[in-house]
């Protein structure tokens, strides 16, 4: 098999900090490319010891930096583009994470008011075994240290958004964005709908790991080294991102208040089950209802984020075909790139 690779190693002043914009597109690809890229941490490489206080090293108009855009040739609205995550490993031996004074799930913010203290700013550098694929927490004030596996991920990954809008990396929406969620790893392949011609789309925020939720703010944030393959699909407009694995379908939402995102997602997986199948709008409610899944990704961002999952298993003895099966197709073309490699 002949492939088409690209490599994408932005300079530090081409690192993006909105989806949306209209900015120059970093690199342009035909649709079936593997694209080698990286990705810096949420905080721009900054943060490297303990003593580096997000507050005092950071610029927080240039955090959760993104690589791209990559714009798709032939994608248009009303089209999807298909991501296909081939890899995504740690590109340093050590990762940080942080809690903020008015960020994250169990504080006061801008916007949940308290009349407590602030949470305290701290730092927490993992220290990172890619060979043993594992990343070490130490508690600050004492106590056991406990060994994690790694299970790579980016938090932040999407197109640029309809009606000339322009967000913030660290907000997501039906564009994608900075969903956060744990689902986004190797080998999945992830949905967008297509707003602007080429997509434009951008990926960063890399997690080393991170819990359902994110509920600190922050995951094992990494910078990461990534391939994907993108393709595309014509005609076939998404609403929301949507993920697909080996076994699982999967519906995002990204909304507040919670039970809204919730409510997306959920709609979004009824709808796309139906569609599937063939079943009443109904029947696939009921069958939702009894075999979904129902992971948080975030509860932190501007938005929060949830994922709705089903098994393939579900759809019928005799399975489902998704997208003309290009999840399956892409999983080979990234199979052949690693043999090649």
């Amino acid at each position: 098999m002949s492939l088409e690779v690209v490599q994408l190693t932005p300079s530090a002043d081409q690192y993006r900090y909105t989806f949306g914009g209209a900015p120059e597109p970093l690199v342009r690809v035909q649709p079936g490319t593997v694209v080698e890229l990286t990705t810096e941490d949420c905080f721009g490489g900054r943060v490297t010891k303990a003593e580096d206080l997000p507050s005092a090293v950071c610029d927080f108009s240039q955090l959760n930096p993104v690589t791209g855009p990559i714009h798709v040739e032939g994608a248009e609205p009303g089209d999807t583009l298909a991501v296909h995550f081939v890899e995504i490993a740690p590109a340093r031996d050590w990762a940080i994470s942080t809690t903020f004074p008015h960020f994250g799930a169990l504080t006061a913010t801008h916007s949940t008011a308290m009349l407590h203290d602030p949470l305290e700013e701290v730092v927490w550098v993992y220290e990172v075994d890619r060979e043993r694929g594992t990343c070490l927490f130490r508690p600050r004030r004492g106590g056991p240290e406990v060994e994690l596996p790694l299970d790579p991920m980016h938090g932040t990954v999407g197109v640029a958004p309809a009606g000339g809008e322009v967000f913030a990396t660290v907000t997501p929406g039906a564009h994608g964005g900075n969903m956060d969620t744990p689902e986004l790893r190797a080998g999945v392949t992830a949905y967008f709908g297509v707003n602007v011609a080429g997509g434009q789309l951008a990926i960063g925020d890399g997690h080393c790991r991170q819990g359902e939720g994110e509920v600190c703010g922050t995951a094992v944030e990494a910078a990461m080294r990534t391939v994907v393959v993108v393709d595309l699909i014509k005609g076939s407009g998404t609403a929301w991102p949507r993920l697909e694995t080996d076994d699982f379908l999967m519906s995002t939402g990204s909304t507040k208040p919670l039970e809204d995102a919730f409510r997306v997602s959920q709609h979004d997986l009824v709808t796309w089950a139906a569609e599937l199948t063939g079943w009443d709008t109904l029947d696939a409610y009921q069958l939702v209802s009894q075999a979904g899944l129902a992971p948080v990704a975030n509860v932190v961002d501007t938005n929060y984020t949830m994922v709705a999952k089903l098994a393939k298993a579900h759809l019928g003895r005799e399975g489902v075909t998704v997208n003309d099966g290009v999840h399956d197709r892409l999983r080979a073309t990234g199979a052949a790139y690693l043999a090649q490699r």
